[in-house]
């Protein structure tokens, strides 16, 4: 072809057959040059300017291309090729309407054009359409048997619909058509991952990666799965090369930073997420992820400096993680504003309701809790009697599981405890919202909230009439979708109902549910085998790291400094945390030996431990929730200071609840004091744990009966209101005596 150029620099064949030796060579740029010279010989050529557009496509300069194949089909309008390239421009251009209607004139011209049924596949994918877009990838492979591109869409599609066990059979098919083709290996360990099948997911990955060594998607993947195995090493070395490869990649950078925060390497996490924050200022999960390791890691230093940092992104109405700002803030105005904002965030556009006000009358009040933690996780343990003992008379009782099966014993007593039991893990949000309202479920009862693995898109699509907050985050939700929070007297008084969105129903006695048959271990390990001294006070704070505050630490330092010989105990969680919080002891003239960390174990060891400690000591803003619980369940006394929040009230509420009001304080003066008259008044103390011993079989705080009338009676309160027509009103539920409710009223909000 050069060679005729040379004799003719305008022979119109050369020039266009030159231009496509360039694209078949991806040389789209010289290509160009080729097709524009040969349209100022001849600009009538619908190839020419279809050629032309098709290398500008392959220059990322879609908008000149869509130009030039509208040139194309203006000359010739029964071009099939040029109408389906440029349904494609406009597809990359997010225009899917118009990429549609051109797919379509495409096959109006060849009805067995595999390729343009492939891509009209791919947009009705696009917009989410997946089911209608398997039906034109089937007939693109019924046309093409070996169109590999077509049965890789294929399986993205069935993927798409929860359908990995098919998809597997069309990425297989097209790495049998093609035996180079990573992105078919890639997605065959998605779907294989999907299935649980990790090796084999493992296995595909690394067929990619042999393939094409630095293809980023398959070592993400690749370390991701290696993670979730808890192959920590090799995670880690894959998440390297795919930043090797990448070194600015955002979403790359942020899941190796989780991926190092779930290994607890928290002190390699933080410097992850804050080099996210120089490329992308303000990043939601960056900032997120400090927040909350920082916190963990109990590094003082960026917490002090984050917590005003994270007000002023809150006031301005930015999305902040609601769960961690819990431990920030003890503002309820602002909590109220994060849980807006975050949910705003997440669901700019709200789904179509499902419940339409229509009135239906089962039998029976049916409801469903919807929790991630009916495995081994403290909520479990506080409510799986609740759920044993609902009054079948009166109630369906269904559970809906949203987090993993650790096959765990506490997994099945809860499994046995519903009357149906749904696992949820892999359904999405719209269908379980439909499944619950074909089930007419009269109350949804969310026991999870903003915590790991919430799904408050399943509630947006109000598939119930009534709408519960219970439990699961101890504050609002800040939606318009729930109706109701459960809490009570101490944890939220009704004056709190303008930094609640939610109608507030008080339970008379504790919000907080328990289990009555929590098996404490027989046998009590020594002091020597839990590592504390033979003799001496011991301290103990078995919450999350996270909720332990500079200030908190000062005032155990100090009473520590005045009580000799005496340890604090605390629940080990990283090493970050351990190392900064002897650290801040040693500053504070404190041995960092005084300062015990207890191993992980399970559930009746640990609280069989308890009986070791002499006093437990609270935190704030952040309070002991199920971990008070379980230290009064095991006959330990604790100190707490009440704050302005929900999340800063729950022990007051559960020690008012089992008759220990005096161990209550108002000020963190008041807190200090408290605890080390009782450390050198040890004659106080065991008078405080006799009182204690008496009262925990006859307290309300343990009587989980009662507390079953109560709840009762605080939904059929509310399924009251909604047969009658009336909207969801603040309430509380009076004292039960037997089974007659005393007293169940409305509540007298502030004006």
């Amino acid at each position: 072809y050069e060679v005729v150029l040379v004799a003719d620099r305008r022979h119109f064949g050369a020039l266009c057959r030159l231009g496509l030796v360039q694209l078949q060579q991806l040389k789209f740029g010289e290509a160009v040059d080729f097709f524009r010279r040969a349209l100022k010989v001849d600009k009538n050529s619908a190839d020419a300017h279809q050629y032309l557009a098709f290398a500008l496509t392959g220059l990322e300069r879609s908008d000149e291309a869509v130009r030039s194949y509208q040139k194309a089909l203006a000359i010739r309008p029964d071009f099939p090729e040029a109408h389906n390239n440029l349904g494609h421009a406009l597809q990359k251009l997010g225009r899917f309407e118009e990429a549609m209607v051109n797919f379509e004139k495409a096959l109006a011209l060849r009805a067995d054009y595999a390729e343009a049924r492939n891509n009209l596949g791919n947009v009705l994918h696009l917009l989410n359409r997946s089911q209608e877009a398997i039906e034109h990838y089937a007939r693109a492979v019924a046309i093409n048997p070996d169109y590999a591109e077509a049965h890789w869409n294929f399986g993205n599609a069935l993927r798409a619909l929860d359908r990995a066990d098919e998809a597997v059979g069309h990425f297989e098919r097209a790495i049998a058509i093609r035996l180079d083709y990573v992105e078919a290996y890639n997605s065959l360990g998605n779907a294989f991952r999907e299935l649980d099948q990790t090796e084999q997911a493992l296995a595909s990955y690394e067929k990619a990666i042999a393939i094409k060594a630095d293809y980023v998607d398959a070592h993400i993947n690749r370390a991701e799965t290696l993670a979730q195995l808890g192959r920590q090493d090799a995670a880690i070395r894959h998440f390297r090369k795919a930043i090797e490869l990448r070194p600015s990649d955002v979403p790359i950078l942020n899941r190796f930073g989780t991926a190092l925060a779930t290994f607890k390497l928290t002190e390699q996490a933080i410097p992850i997420f804050e080099q996210v924050l120089t490329i992308d200022t303000g990043n939601s999960t960056a900032v997120d992820a400090i927040m909350r390791l920082a916190a963990t890691a109990c590094d003082w230093e960026r917490t002090v400096k984050t917590a005003p940092e994270l007000a002023k992104c809150v006031a301005r109405g930015e999305a902040v993680e609601p769960f961690g700002f819990l431990a920030y803030c003890t503002d309820p105005a602002l909590h109220l504003a994060c849980a807006a904002n975050f949910i705003g965030n997440e669901m700019p556009d709200r789904p179509e309701p499902l419940w339409q006000g229509r009135v239906w009358k089962n039998k029976k009040i049916r409801l469903a809790y919807l929790a991630t933690g009916f495995h081994r996780h403290p909520a479990a343990y506080l409510s799986v009697e609740l759920f044993e003992l609902h009054d079948r008379s009166r109630f369906d009782v269904l559970g809906f599981s949203m987090g993993p099966d650790d096959g765990s014993e506490i997994r099945r007593r809860i499994i046995a405890a519903f009357d149906e039991f749904h696992d949820i893990r892999s359904v999405s949000d719209h269908e379980v919202a439909r499944l619950l309202n074909e089930m007419q479920v009269d109350i949804a009862i969310d026991r999870t909230g903003y915590t790991q693995n919430s799904r408050p898109g399943i509630f947006a699509h109000r598939p119930s009439p009534i709408q519960v907050n219970y439990l699961g985050f101890p504050g609002t939700l800040g939606a318009d979708f729930y109706d109701y929070v459960i809490a009570d007297p101490v944890a939220v008084p009704f004056d709190q109902q303008p930094f609640f969105t939610e109608k507030i129903v008080h339970l008379p006695d504790c919000y907080q549910s328990n289990d009555s048959r929590r098996a404490i271990a027989d046998e009590t390990p020594s002091r020597q085998q839990l590592g504390l001294p033979r003799e001496g006070l011991v301290f103990c704070c078995f919450n999350n790291n996270y909720k332990i505050t500079p200030d908190i630490f000062s005032i155990w330092m100090r009473v520590m400094y005045q009580v000799e010989g005496s340890v604090l105990w605390l629940l080990r969680d990283n090493g970050a945390a351990e190392v900064n919080l002897r650290k801040q002891a040693a500053a504070s003239g404190i041995d960092p030996g005084r300062v015990i960390f207890a191993e992980r174990t399970s559930h009746s060891d640990h609280l069989a431990r308890h009986r070791q400690a002499d006093l437990f000591l609270d935190t704030l803003p952040y309070n002991a929730h199920t971990t008070a619980s379980d230290a009064l369940w095991a006959g330990l006394p604790m100190v707490t200071c009440r704050g302005p929040t929900f999340a800063a009230r729950v022990a007051a509420s559960l020690l008012c609840a089992v008759g220990l009001p005096e161990l209550v304080t108002e000020t963190l003066e008041d807190y200090e004091a408290l605890i080390l008259k009782l450390a050198i008044e040890p004659a106080r103390l065991r008078g405080v744990r006799k009182k204690l011993d008496r009262n925990r079989l006859v307290a309300p705080l343990f009587d989980a009966d009662r507390y079953r009338r109560h709840i009762e009676a605080a939904y059929g309160q509310m399924w009251d209101y909604w047969q009658a027509g009336e909207s969801p009103r603040s309430f509380a539920v009076g004292a039960v005596d037997g089974r007659d409710i005393q007293d169940s009223r409305e509540a007298r909000l502030p004006p």
